[in-house]
């Protein structure tokens, strides 16, 4: 199996015709279709379904669409960093993160970065641990951040200076909105919206869930999400209450929601992690390097 033949198939799924496909890569279209049938012979499986004026995957072509994508990127992030080794200081650092205020001290590095090495390029992924982790260990990014409880088992990691505090989103006119904070006792009475971080399956065994005890189960999750853009659009909407970190939110004068801490307080602190024994590029050895400086 063949990247370029790869880089066909791709073009093909995304253009949903083998016309415009063979356009797009500068090929005729029986060299196209020629290439896609060896492929699908070499794997012995139908890759596409052909219409009269539209091309679709089957269900094994949704697969491969999603390995190819998966090969082709690691190809070009790999040969990004053999170029990156003979030439001035280059190259592209991956990073991914959850939402957090903590972003920052990220963002600080990055800054002092480009303006001694313009070349090197920064490419950030927003996702929720569990997209994170899938990355790290693809070899698709070279660091995350990663919110508190997380299993670092397998990473080295530096722990970043501050604590995210957790806390409940809610609109202006909610009647919670009239207390200083929200108490446990509070959340099993209204229809919430909680972070995926929240749930057993990320945070068994962590001490994470023993601010909520046994009421977790009793809890009214009418609905998860893993970032928290979205949970705000359907508070601001009156689905309910978003369960969420401090600082993600407008909560400024003229927005419709506000922001109310968890009391007990219940804070997470958070890391940036990379895989042990990993080899990195030169850029992302600086960037490491600026960490270290920065925070150990």
């Amino acid at each position: 199996m063949e990247i370029r033949v790869l880089k066909y198939f791709l073009s093909v799924a995304k253009e949903g015709s083998i016309t415009g496909a063979a356009n797009s890569l500068h090929l005729t279209q029986p060299t196209l279709t020629r290439q896609l049938q060896d492929l699908e012979k070499e794997l012995n499986q139908k890759l596409f379904i052909r219409g009269k004026h539209k091309v679709t995957l089957t269900s094994e072509g949704m697969i491969l669409r999603k390995r190819a994508e998966e090969i082709v990127d690691m190809v070009e992030k790999t040969e990004a960093e053999f170029r990156s080794l003979s030439e001035t200081l280059s190259g592209d650092i991956y990073i991914g993160g959850g939402e957090t205020d903590s972003m920052k001290y990220i963002a600080e590095i990055i800054k002092e970065i480009q303006i001694s090495y313009p070349a090197i390029k920064f490419h950030i992924y927003s996702g929720n641990a569990e997209d994170v982790i899938e990355k790290l260990d693809r070899g698709l990014l070279d660091f995350g951040v990663l919110i508190q409880p997380v299993d670092l088992s397998k990473y080295d990691n530096i722990e970043l200076p501050e604590k995210d505090v957790w806390g409940v989103i809610m609109r202006k006119d909610s009647p919670l909105a009239k207390n200083k904070v929200v108490e446990l006792k509070d959340l099993t009475k209204v229809p919430l919206l909680a972070s995926r971080q929240m749930s057993p399956k990320y945070s068994k065994d962590s001490g994470f869930l023993d601010w909520f005890g046994d009421e977790f189960d009793n809890l009214n999750i009418t609905a998860t999400y893993n970032l928290a853009y979205n949970a705000v659009k359907m508070v601001e909407a009156g689905v309910g209450y978003a369960l969420t970190l401090d600082k993600l939110a407008n909560t400024s004068e003229d927005s419709l929601i506000c922001f109310r801490p968890l009391s007990p307080k219940l804070e997470s602190g958070l890391d940036i992690v990379w895989k042990k024994y990993q080899v990195f590029s030169p850029a992302a050895k600086l960037f490491l390097e600026k960490l270290q400086e920065k925070f150990k």
